[in-house]
């Protein structure tokens, strides 16, 4: 045997381990995704779609706000519209969907109507129980009577609002039903 072909054979180690290490890093860079930022850590992964920010009472939004400043909070056109109602549909999943229903007295936001409704009975029992955790951490003393969870908000100087969840579900799909207004 010549000196060169046993270099050759000695070096092939060598090469197959720099193409293995080369090939291995590639790899990992390829897999490496961005990390998304949950709203809501701890609850289900559909309350960052629905109520979207910790900030205002839901949505990014407070009572009395005005409808333009409702327009620019939803990512979509309203389904509906008119001078004292906005109206939006949203479809969180293949088996879950939403409507929001905003009214207003002149350029005031005076209620939030929140319908979730799913084909899931499981999810929305789920979706349920952290709407009341999420409200009841962010409002105080909520009042549970037959079937309604109802959360009355007195804080500073601000009006007082009420927020009344309620699981209206039938056997054949679920549905919760979500009421911001401002109490009288």
């Amino acid at each position: 045997m010549s000196n060169t072909f046993v270099r050759l054979v000695l070096n092939i180690p060598v090469v197959i381990a720099f193409f293995l290490l080369f090939f291995s890093c590639q790899s990992e860079q390829k897999n490496t995704a961005p990390v998304s930022h949950r709203v809501f850590e701890g609850y289900h992964v559909l309350l960052d779609d629905i109520i979207r920010t910790r900030h205002g009472v839901f949505r990014g939004l407070d009572l009395n706000t005005s409808m333009d400043s409702v327009k620019k909070a939803e990512p979509s056109e309203p389904k509906e519209a008119g001078p004292n109602q906005l109206y939006y549909e949203y479809r969180a999943d293949s088996l879950t969907d939403y409507s929001i229903e905003y009214t207003f007295s002149g350029d005031s936001l005076q209620e939030i109507n929140v319908q979730i409704s799913s084909n899931d009975e499981e999810l929305i029992s789920y979706l349920f129980c952290d709407l009341k955790d999420y409200y009841s951490n962010k409002l105080p003393n909520p009042i549970e009577d037959q079937g309604y969870v109802v959360y009355n908000c007195y804080e500073g100087q601000r009006k007082p609002f009420v927020v009344t969840l309620s699981d209206n579900s039938s056997p054949a799909k679920g549905i919760i039903n979500m009421l911001i207004y401002k109490d009288q």
